[in-house]
C-alpha cells in the first residue's frame, strides 16, 4: 500500500529512510507547539484550545501534503504570521481575534483560487526578488524584536522609545542562555537543536522557582473556545484588505520559496528548474490554511525546517504523514507546553529572525533605487510593529524610486497598482 502510494522504489527510498527524516523534520520544528500559544494566548485566545488547534492543523497540513502532492514537506503555522496576527492585527488594530482568523480564512481563500487558476507565478514575477527577499527580512527583524521584548533585553523607554532591559533578571538571563545554546547546537549540526534549547531553559526555570510545572501529560484541552469562531464578515471590514493581502503575499513567497529550495535539495526539480506538481503543492499548501483558520490558529504553511528531514533521506509524502502522527502524539504534551515561558521561546524567535535575515545577503546594495526600497522595507515591520505597513512602505518606495530615477520601464503594471493601492490605503485608512 505504501509503494503504491507514495512510489518509493522510484524515489530510491524505503520506509525505515521516509520514517527516520519525518522524525527528523518533527524534532526541528516541534518548537511551534510551545511558541504559537505563547504568541497568539496574548490575544486572548486560550492557550490550551491554540495548542490542540496547533498539533491538528500541523497534522492536517502535513497529511495533505503528503497525499495530494507527495513531497516530504511538513506544514504548521507559520513564524512571522502568528506575530502579524497578535501584535499588528489584534493588539495593534484593535480587532478582535475572532476577526483576525476571518482575515486568515480569506487570505487563504484566495490563495486556493490562486493555485486553482494558476495566477501564482504571475504574481510571484510581478514583484521583483530582491523585494521578496526585504519582506523576508523584515519579518526576521519584527521577529527579533518581539524576542527581545519577551526576553526583557528590550524595554520601553520614554526618552527613546526603546531601551536596555535589565539584563540582569533571571528571564533575561535565560533567554540569552536559550539562544547561545541554539547557535552551539546548530553549528554542531544537532537534529532538534531548538527544541532542545526550549526544554532545558524551561526546566531550568523551573528548578529556580522562577516559573512552575505545570505537569508532562494529560488528555489534550478542548477545542471548543477556538474551534469555527472566526468572524469573516468581520474581516470583510475595508481597513482589513491590507491585512488580508498581507496575509497571501507573506504565505505566497514563504510557500514558493520553501518548495523550491527543500524541492532542489531532495532533487525533485526538473533540469528545466521546473518543479512537478507545485500547482498540488500549493492546493495542499491553502486547504491547510483553510482548516487551520477553522480550527483556531493562524495562517498555516510550509516550514523550511523540511530540508532537514530530506537531509536525513526523505523523498516522498510518507515523510510528511510521519510527522502528521508525531503532531498528533503531542497533543498529550500540553501541560508540558503551558509550563513554557515567554523567555524561553524566545531564543527560538530570534534564531528564526537570523535564518529570514540572511536573505539580506542576494540584495545589489550597489543600485540605490534597489537598496533604498529594501532597506525601508526591513526598517518599517519592526518599527511600526506591522508586516503589512512594511510591504506597503516597500512597494511605494520602490515604484518612486525607480520611476524618479528615469526607469519606470522597468516596473510592470501590477507593482505600480500595489503601490497606488498603498497609498490609498495609508491615506485613508
Amino acid at each position: 500500500m505504501l509503494e503504491r502510494l507514495f512510489q518509493l522504489k522510484a524515489h530510491n527510498t524505503n520506509v525505515r529512510t521516509e520514517i527516520l527524516a519525518g522524525v527528523t523534520t518533527f524534532l526541528t520544528m516541534a518548537y511551534i507547539l510551545f511558541v504559537n500559544p505563547s504568541i497568539l494566548g496574548e490575544t486572548g485566545m486560550d492557550k490550551g484550545a491554540v495548542f490542540v488547534a496547533t498539533c491538528l492543523a500541523a497534522a492536517f497540513g502535513s497529511a495533505v501534503m503528503g497525499l495530494i502532492a507527495n513531497y516530504p514537506i511538513a506544514l504548521a503555522p507559520g513564524m512571522g504570521l502568528n506575530a502579524f496576527f497578535t501584535y499588528t492585527v489584534v493588539m495593534g488594530m484593535g480587532h478582535t481575534w475572532q476577526v483576525a482568523l476571518g482575515a486568515v480564512f480569506l487570505s487563504a481563500c484566495l490563495f486556493f483560487l490562486l493555485s486553482i487558476f494558476k495566477i501564482r507565478e504571475w504574481i510571484i514575477n510581478s514583484i521583483p526578488l530582491e523585494l521578496r527577499s526585504a519582506i523576508a527580512a523584515g519579518i526576521g527583524l519584527f521577529l527579533a524584536l518581539i524576542a527581545l521584548q519577551n526576553a526583557g533585553i528590550v524595554a520601553a523607554n520614554p526618552a527613546t522609545m526603546v531601551g536596555l532591559g535589565d539584563l540582569g533578571s533571571p528571564a533575561a538571563l535565560l533567554a540569552i542562555l536559550g539562544f547561545f545554546l541554539i547557535i552551539g547546537m546548530e553549528a554542531l549540526r544537532i537534529t532538534g537543536a531548538v527544541l532542545i534549547s526550549i526544554l532545558v531553559v524551561t526546566g531550568l526555570s523551573i528548578l529556580l522557582g522562577v516559573s512552575e510545572f505545570g505537569g508532562l501529560v494529560s488528555m489534550p484541552p478542548s477545542l471548543a473556545p477556538t474551534f469555527m469562531q472566526l468572524d469573516i464578515a468581520g474581516a470583510l471590514d475595508v481597513g482589513l484588505i491590507s491585512v488580508i493581502f498581507a496575509f497571501l503575499f507573506v504565505d505566497l513567497f514563504d510557500n514558493s520559496g520553501t518548495l523550491i529550495a527543500v524541492a532542489k535539495k531532495a532533487g525533485l526539480m526538473r533540469k528545466d528548474g521546473h518543479l512537478p506538481k507545485m500547482g498540488r503543492a500549493l492546493i495542499a499548501d491553502s486547504t491547510a490554511a483553510l482548516g487551520g483558520s477553522l480550527l483556531g490558529t493562524s495562517t498555516t504553511t510550509s516550514y523550511i525546517e523540511s530540508a532537514a528531514g530530506v537531509s536525513a533521506g526523505g523523498r516522498t509524502g510518507l515523510t510528511a504523514i510521519v510527522v502528521a502522527i508525531l503532531f498528533l502524539f503531542a497533543l498529550f504534551f500540553a501541560p508540558l507546553a503551558g509550563s513554557v515561558p515567554a523567555f524561553a521561546t524566545a531564543p527560538a524567535l530570534l534564531f528564526v529572525a537570523v535564518l529570514m535575515a540572511s536573505g539580506m545577503a542576494e540584495i545589489e546594495w550597489s543600485d540605490i533605487t534597489v537598496a533604498a526600497p529594501v532597506v525601508v522595507t526591513a526598517l518599517a515591520m519592526p518599527l511600526t510593529y506591522s508586516i503589512a505597513t512594511g510591504i506597503a512602505f516597500g512597494f511605494i518606495t520602490w515604484v518612486a524610486a525607480k520611476t524618479l530615477a528615469g526607469r519606470f520601464r522597468e516596473l510592470n503594471g501590477m507593482l505600480v497598482a500595489l503601490a497606488i493601492f498603498c497609498v490609498i490605503k495609508l491615506a485613508l485608512f
